[in-house]
C-alpha cells in the first residue's frame, strides 16, 4: 500500500473450525467491520468481510479470503489497517499511530525521554512507547493529564513530569 495507513483492529484468534476470527476493535468508526467492507493485513493483503457479529470484548468476524481455522490460525496478532484516506478526521486530542511514532518525547521540564517507537493499544487508554539514546524505554499513557502538547509539524510531544512515570 503507498499511503499511510490507520490500525483498525488486531485478530486475537481463530474460533471454531470454518475460520471465523476473534478481533479486537481499535477503530472508532462505525461499520468498519459491516459485510462488504474491506480491511487489509501489514502486508498489503486484503479481507473483505463476510459477516461479523459481537462476542464478549471483541468482535467475531469471518473474511471472505479465510474459509479454514487452518487459515484463520496463521492471521492470530495480526495488525489490520485500512488507507489513512479511508479514515475520518480525527477528534482534537486523538492522533493516527504513524504520525506520532518518530516525535521527540520530552517532558515539560525540558528532560528528553527519547523517540516514540510504538503505540500500544490497550482496553483503558493508548500507551506511547519512547526510547532514548542509551535504550530505555519510557512509558507514557496517553491521558489528558499527561499529554500537554502535540506539535505535529516540530514532531514534538511535551508531557508532564510525572515522579515515577517519567523520572528515574
Amino acid at each position: 500500500m503507498d499511503e499511510p495507513t490507520v490500525a483498525v483492529g488486531r485478530i486475537t484468534r481463530a474460533h471454531g473450525v470454518q475460520g471465523e476470527l476473534a478481533v479486537l476493535v481499535i477503530s472508532e468508526v462505525p461499520g468498519r467491520f459491516a459485510d462488504g467492507e474491506t480491511v487489509w493485513l501489514e502486508d498489503g493483503r486484503t479481507l473483505t468481510v463476510e459477516s461479523s457479529r459481537p462476542h464478549k470484548d471483541r468482535l467475531l468476524v469471518r473474511f471472505r479470503e479465510v474459509q479454514a481455522r487452518e487459515q484463520a490460525e496463521a492471521l492470530q496478532k495480526a495488525l489490520l489497517v485500512v488507507p489513512e484516506s479511508l479514515s475520518p478526521e480525527l477528534p482534537e486530542g486523538s492522533w493516527w499511530d504513524h504520525l506520532i511514532v518518530g516525535c521527540a518525547l520530552e517532558t515539560d521540564t525540558g528532560r528528553a525521554l527519547g523517540t516514540v517507537r510504538d503505540v500500544i493499544h490497550t482496553g483503558a487508554n493508548d500507551v506511547w512507547s519512547a526510547v532514548d539514546d542509551e535504550g530505555t524505554e519510557t512509558l507514557i499513557p496517553v491521558l489528558e493529564d499527561v499529554i500537554l502538547d502535540v506539535d505535529m509539524d516540530a514532531k514534538r510531544i511535551v508531557v508532564r513530569e510525572i515522579p515515577g512515570l517519567t523520572t528515574p
